[in-house]
């Protein structure tokens, strides 16, 4: 039996995605699916469909987890749009899907992706997004990334390390 391919959750801005946010996003699409990853988002805009268009320029698979009911809701570069109806609800199905998570930018949509992940202990990579403190003092529970190779790297190795490979 062919072993499945790794999921990396990507999560960030929506519509009020900066340029570098979306250009970061593309570049991590392309680079994840060079390295035969599927790439997992929330399948509507910015960030999430930057990432998607990457990933499927690149040759690589992507799974938009929607918020509504309709499939064609997706963005265009979504393979395979999975409608949920659970509006905000579905972003914990969206980082439950990946192996490790990416956040790039984002809103406290992004910000409650990042909880649910770091609450499952589940590997959180940032780019450019939320920093933590917790009783006044720096959380280091997002791994700072400077770039979106050193984005891809990290959560490539966590998500095959989580997946015992």
């Amino acid at each position: 039996m062919a072993q499945r391919p790794i999921f990396i959750a990507v999560i960030g801005a929506g519509n009020e995605a900066p340029e570098s946010a979306l250009n970061a996003a593309e570049e991590v699409g392309r680079l994840l699916a060079e390295r035969g990853a599927t790439v997992v988002c929330g399948g509507l805009n910015g960030v999430m469909e930057a990432v998607s268009r990457g990933a499927r320029q690149a040759g690589g698979r992507t799974i938009g987890v929607l918020p509504g009911d309709d499939h064609e809701a997706a963005n265009e570069w979504i393979d395979i749009p999975i409608p949920t109806g659970l509006g905000y609800a579905r972003n914990a199905v969206v980082v439950k899907t990946g192996d490790a998570v990416i956040a790039i930018a984002g809103a406290f949509g992004t910000l409650s992706e990042i909880g649910h992940s770091i609450a499952d202990g589940k590997t959180v990579v940032g780019l450019n997004t939320w920093e933590l403190s917790r009783d006044g003092a720096p959380d280091a529970s997002i791994i700072r990334a400077e770039s979106p190779a050193a984005a891809v790297e990290i959560a490539i190795s966590a998500a095959n390390k989580a997946r015992g490979l």
